[in-house]
Formats: C-alpha cells, structure tokens, sequence
C-alpha cells in the first residue's frame, strides 16, 4: 500500500518510520493522503517538465496554481512546475489563510496578488508578482470579495 503523508514537519520522520514498520510504502505520487488535523502543506511535490526530476516546491514560493485538463502547473518566481495533485485536493491540504481558489482552473497565493482590476460582469482581473495575470470569475467574485474585504 502506497500513502503520502501531509504531516508537520515535526511528525513526519516520527510518522514515517512506524507506517513503513508496517509495510506501508510513503510515496508523493500515491492516491491515499494521510493528513494531520488542523495543519496544512508546507511543500508540494512537483516535477520539473524540463527535466522530469522530482522536488518538493515549499508554499512559500508558490504564486499560483493553475489547471489545464489533467495537468497542474505551479507557477512560482523562478520556473512553472507540474503536480499529480488536483486542485479539489490542493484546496484542501492548502492553508485558506494563505490561498484562495479564484475559478474553476486557478488557485492563487493571497500574499502575491499585487493588483485588483475590476472587470465587466462581476469578474475581477488579478496582477500577480512575476506579472502574470488571473481571472477571478463570477462563481468565485462573492468569496474573493469577502476574502479580500473588498
């Protein structure tokens, strides 16, 4: 049986070590998620498309999330990255505090939102820090205005 564990940083070797006692094989690419209550992801693991090497991108980095199909592009300030995970599953291991999903195919990180311009029909376009741009639709316009109290 494969597991991810999206644990603190604190439990994770602790964790680790007595799931594998017991067989159990840690893997970033596995479909079972064990997570700890109350905390959320600090690191994403992705794969770099020019290479195809495997790394853990911290959260910190991440500038938004966005989704073509069945593919998940990490956009950080350095190079864009791509995960296995969805973004129903990021939504859920992701600290709302600090992310917020803005339509159908795009979670940003709050903290790098440089920019509010509204647009037509209850739409908002967003300015990134590494000046890319991002739509925040009608589904999303109520819950990105309580959560930018705008």
């Amino acid at each position: 049986m494969k597991i991810r564990l999206l644990v603190s940083d604190e439990d994770y070797e602790l964790i680790k070590t007595e799931l594998e006692k017991l067989g159990v094989v840690i893997d970033d690419d596995a479909e079972l998620i064990l997570t700890q209550k109350d905390k959320y992801a600090s690191f994403i693991p992705a794969r770099d498309p020019k290479t195809g090497g495997r790394l853990h991108i911290s959260t910190d980095e991440i500038i938004f999330f966005e989704s073509f199909g069945h593919t998940v592009e990490i956009h950080t300030g350095v190079a864009i990255y791509e995960t296995s995970d969805r973004l129903y599953q990021l939504t859920s291991i992701l600290d709302p505090q600090k992310f917020l999903r803005v339509s159908n195919s795009v979670i940003i990180a709050r903290r790098h939102v440089l920019r509010i311009n509204p647009a037509l029909s209850m739409k908002f376009t967003l300015i990134m820090s590494d000046g890319s741009r991002v739509d925040v639709t009608r589904s999303y316009y109520n819950i990105f205005k309580d959560a930018f109290n705008i």
